[in-house]
């Protein structure tokens, strides 16, 4: 590694809360479940943790609610490496949070509260500056206000800071306002929402390529999933193929791949190599239940990596 980037993530921080039953209960009735797990999420969590994993020295902005899943919540960002003093408690409210119902069939049924994420403000950021300033890269979501986007967004071209946007989950929003970030992170679906045109063929992909660096974005990753990814800017498309895995969970594989690729390119990494990267740290996260528990320290990556790349070497069944 030529330096160790710092990467500020202005995002949303959410506790899961999986209960599995055989059945769902009725109105007033209660029943006996058959397991419950808790895990640590959010799109800007997810991706913090990822980038501390992969080696950087990792910033969260962020709110949470002055209650015991609030507390959890930065124990678990400071047990990862995770600097907490951009992340404000605000006493009264909620931290964000997802109730997620599993059937044995595998069928969930998700009840999201984004609490204290919806609170997140420019006022938050303007208090971070400091850290902000310094980074080599900031990232963001859009599980927070838009406003606060785009703020933050004005904030890193201001302070001739990389910005990097996964938009996501995927809303109508400004053009305008987010053409200044330095890269865009989109799956299909998410290209569709911000352009309002389908993408359902190759060809009506590259209009939505077209439409988004026509609208100021000077480079969009089009994340595929078991397809790879695909680097566009205005004079090159470069398709970067995926790394074969028996995947079994892909809950967080974006997050992954934008932590990831966040630390690989303030690393100082070429585009497609980082992006090729990064497409590897997120197949790995699929070989695993889970999501912030499913990402790989790097020492585990770059031996993975190491394997891949040796002539000959044999890659997992699909």
């Amino acid at each position: 590694m030529s330096k160790t980037p710092r990467i500020v993530v202005v995002g949303s921080a959410n506790t899961d809360l999986q209960f599995m039953s055989d059945a769902l209960p009725r109105g007033g009735e209660t029943i006996f479940g058959t397991g419950f797990d808790m895990g640590f999420g959010g799109k800007g969590a997810n991706q913090a943790v990822a980038a501390s994993l992969c080696g950087a020295h990792v910033g969260m902005v962020a709110a949470v609610g002055g209650d015991l899943l609030g507390t959890e919540t930065v124990r678990n960002f400071k047990s990862l490496g995770v600097d907490t003093s951009g992340v404000r408690v605000i006493g009264k409210a909620a931290t964000g949070a997802a109730l997620i119902l599993v059937e044995p069939n595998g069928e969930n049924r998700i009840i999201v509260v984004k609490g204290a994420n919806d609170l997140l403000s420019p006022a938050d950021v303007d208090a971070a500056a400091s850290q902000l300033a310094a980074a080599d890269m900031i990232l963001l979501q859009f599980e927070i206000p838009l406003e606060t986007v785009y703020h933050t967004i004005r904030f890193a071209k201001a302070h001739n800071v990389r910005c990097m946007l996964n938009p996501a989950p995927a809303l109508p929003a400004d053009l305008a306002e987010l053409g200044a970030a330095d890269y865009l992170i989109v799956n299909e679906t998410e290209a569709e929402v911000m352009t309002g045109r389908t993408a359902r063929s190759e060809s009506e992909l590259d209009g939505c390529l077209d439409q988004l660096l026509g609208s100021g974005f000077r480079r969009v990753v089009l994340t595929m999933g078991s397809k790879g990814a695909l680097l566009a800017t205005a004079s090159e498309r470069v398709h970067l193929p995926p790394f074969p895995v028996r995947a079994v969970d892909t809950t967080g594989a974006g997050d992954a791949f934008i932590g990831s690729l966040a630390t690989f390119l303030g690393e100082g990494m070429a585009e497609q190599e980082a992006v090729t990267r990064a497409n590897l740290y997120a197949a790995l996260s699929a070989t695993r239940v889970g999501t912030q528990k499913s990402f790989a320290r790097r020492a585990e990556f770059e031996a993975e990596l190491a394997r891949r790349r040796k002539p000959g070497a044999a890659s997992p069944r699909q």
